[in-house]
């Protein structure tokens, strides 16, 4: 019981801090010193590894997730965009244990949990470390100037959401409560 009113106080706080609509946008001279393209990464179901090269020529939303996290319906949200804008913008779903062990799941769970209830079709990948020493080095690329141009923003909790355009140029950053219907993230990904 104490666990649980704990982990709702902690997602309540983080509310007040990640529900903010913040969005940090690219400079149009950023120049990555590392290509998107480079990264492959096992699916989260089968084991396969995924080439992102296969992404060029789409935009992409990079999505940090969590089952257990008052952003968790964000699924649904995310879900629904992904049949409506696939052709044109894939999500990419990187399920993490960094905030509250809102994600404390093995893999086969997390992959069970997002399909009955939510329906997840969009990719999803192995569970990783998205911040602090054992940051996984797709987030290293995402949250650092040296390596992606210009952002230096890494998650400030689950669902925070990264636009990677159709040339591998990371161009967005999002904070948790932004949905794929806000005014603004629909004016990055063109839609």
């Amino acid at each position: 019981m104490a666990t649980k009113l704990l982990l709702m106080m902690m997602t309540l706080l983080s509310g007040l801090f990640a529900n903010k609509k913040e969005a940090i946008k690219s400079p149009e001279n950023a120049a990555p010193s590392q290509s998107f393209y480079a990264f492959k990464m096992k699916a989260l179901t089968g084991g396969a590894t995924i080439d992102f090269a296969q992404y060029k020529g789409k935009k992409l939303v990079i999505l940090n997730t969590a089952s257990r996290c008052g952003y968790t319906g964000q699924y649904e949200d995310w879900q629904k965009f992904y049949e409506q804008h696939g052709q044109k913008v894939v999500v990419l779903g990187f399920p993490a244990n960094n905030f509250g062990g809102q994600e404390p799941g093995a893999e086969a769970e997390i992959a069970t949990f997002c399909q009955k209830n939510y329906g997840v079709t969009f990719p999803m990948f192995s569970k990783i470390e998205v911040t602090g020493a054992g940051q996984h080095p797709l987030y290293k690329w995402l949250s650092s100037k040296a390596l992606n141009g210009w952002n230096d923003k890494a998650p400030t909790w689950n669902f925070c959401k990264y636009v990677v355009d159709e040339e591998g140029k990371l161009t967005h950053f999002f904070a948790s409560g932004v949905k794929p219907t806000d005014p603004e993230f629909k004016k990055a990904v063109g839609i």
